[in-house]
């Protein structure tokens, strides 16, 4: 993937006083912003298939960690049991989703995409990809892992292990 090439947009250096509340709702509007820029696209895809963003955050954290239980997703998308069983209802509905019993534990769900689910996931990805890496070339390394430290400092201590481990096998 190529990723278009775009002048540096000036950014202003963070105060010295980085604590202070300016500081801290500037840090916020930028987040909410970027946010809603990038998730745009997808959101335009969502539409078309009858989704929300519930939904894309299950597929994507599915894809993310084939084998996922249920428990874990529900923790991961901190939302209720009633709302992520409608979620995985509607998805496992339109042949999106499948589940399994655990080998260890039989009362454990576990998740996986099926290749439609993949499919959509992945043309969701891609409209995530293309903002973000077009964001971080434009930052740089260090930019972006400040940015990513600060993101880790948003998540409770918690579950910081259960968000660390999606990108393990």
């Amino acid at each position: 993937m190529t990723v278009p090439s775009r002048a540096p947009t000036p950014i202003a250096a963070a105060s010295p006083l980085f604590l202070r509340e300016d500081e801290i709702r500037r840090g916020i509007e930028l987040l909410y912003f970027g946010y809603s820029a990038m998730i745009r696209g997808a959101d335009a895809i969502l539409a078309r298939e009858g989704f929300g963003r519930a939904h894309h955050r299950a597929l994507y954290f599915i894809a993310r960690r084939p084998g996922l239980a249920v428990g874990d997703l529900l923790r991961l998308l901190a939302i209720t049991k009633q709302s992520l069983g409608r979620v995985l209802n509607e998805l496992q509905g339109h042949g999106l989703v499948e589940q399994s019993i655990g080998t260890t534990d039989r009362r454990q769900r576990l998740l996986r995409l099926t290749d439609a689910g993949a499919a959509l996931e992945a043309a969701l990805f891609a409209e995530l990809e293309a903002g973000m890496a077009a964001a971080y070339g434009e930052a740089g390394q260090t930019a972006v892992t400040g940015f990513w430290a600060v993101l880790v400092g948003l998540i409770p201590p918690e579950d910081r292990a259960l968000v660390g481990r999606l990108g393990q096998a």
